[in-house]
């Protein structure tokens, strides 16, 4: 079970690379994600992701209070808006509509979450 865990940690991880390229996909909740399954499949892993200089603080802010900090939160808030806007351009109606429904519910989302 242990290599299910690593496996999943390490796709979490690729997909927060693709995060950080595509403006829908977020980055620091997949990283989160791969912290969490590293813990079950690869506590060295885990522990090399929780001492990273910029990305280990965000994950022992979630863990301890799921807190996100106020610059991840403007960031994602302006990216929703991005994808919602891009997708108002460039998809015709109703298609249009669904990436902004999903910038409403995951910006509602992030907004309402604990702040460090």
């Amino acid at each position: 079970m242990r290599r299910v865990y690593a496996i999943l940690g390490y796709a979490s991880l690729v997909l927060a690379v693709f995060g950080a390229i595509l403006p829908l996909l977020p980055t620091v909740p997949f990283v989160i994600l791969a912290a969490f399954f590293f813990a079950k499949g690869n506590p060295a892993l885990e522990r090399r992701l929780l001492e990273h200089p910029t990305l280990g603080p965000h994950i022992i802010a979630w863990r301890e209070k799921g807190a996100i900090s106020r610059k991840g939160k403007v960031f994602a808030l302006i990216t929703f808006a991005g994808s919602a806007i891009i997708g108002f351009v460039t998809l015709q109606p109703p298609v249009a509509y669904i990436p902004a429904l999903a910038a409403l519910i995951g910006g509602t989302w992030v907004a309402t979450r604990p702040t460090v």
